[in-house]
């Protein structure tokens, strides 16, 4: 379950400022830890199939560009070239900016992913943390910590996807950190 937090004027709370923290957290509860997902840019077999994707997009949209060249109708091709270029653009660069403007904090009772994106502004998404939420670790540096799952509505249909803190250094602490809130609520 996902509950929507306003967030104030701030893009995420400062942690030494409790100001920012008083409309955001419940009596009693206390932050534990903080942090933000690592912004290298990283390939992924999803990644690659895009940039291939938008290749071949910009591929045809220049092919008919040229084939359409001695009218005027040619410059309507250059919409879909810069379709593809930005699913090209997209696929490398699209996850470390949403990334670079993401923000981690984890409580004594829930998990708190704050974003600040063009377009779609400021949103702060809370997860309870309880004695029976799945919780799972992808180990490394960067690692990541999975703690609950939410509805996506697509193309072709509703699905469940992962949430989580993706991509952070101390994947490790913050699980144990999980696993002792868990304990704590048995």
């Amino acid at each position: 379950m996902v509950k929507q937090v306003g967030m104030g004027a701030r893009t995420a709370p400062d942690q030494g400022n409790s100001d920012d923290w008083d409309n955001i957290l419940d009596p009693g509860e206390q932050i534990i830890w903080s942090g933000r997902p690592d912004t290298g840019i990283s390939i992924t077999p999803l990644s690659i199939f895009m940039m291939l994707f938008g290749a071949v997009f910009t591929a045809f949209a220049v092919f008919w560009m040229i084939m359409a060249y001695p009218s005027f109708i040619w410059m309507f091709g250059l919409i879909h070239f810069s379709v593809g270029v930005a699913v090209m653009l997209g696929a490398v660069f699209g996850g470390p900016f949403r990334r670079k403007r993401t923000w981690y904090t984890l409580t004594t009772h829930r998990a708190l992913i704050a974003t600040d994106l063009p377009i779609f502004g400021k949103k702060l998404d809370s997860y309870p943390i309880e004695a029976g939420s799945p919780l799972s670790l992808n180990p490394g540096s960067p690692g990541s910590v999975y703690f609950g799952t939410k509805t996506v509505s697509g193309k072709y249909g509703k699905h469940d996807v992962r949430v989580g803190f993706e991509r952070i250094n101390d994947a490790d602490h913050v699980f144990r950190l999980l696993r002792e809130i868990q304990e704590k609520q048995k």
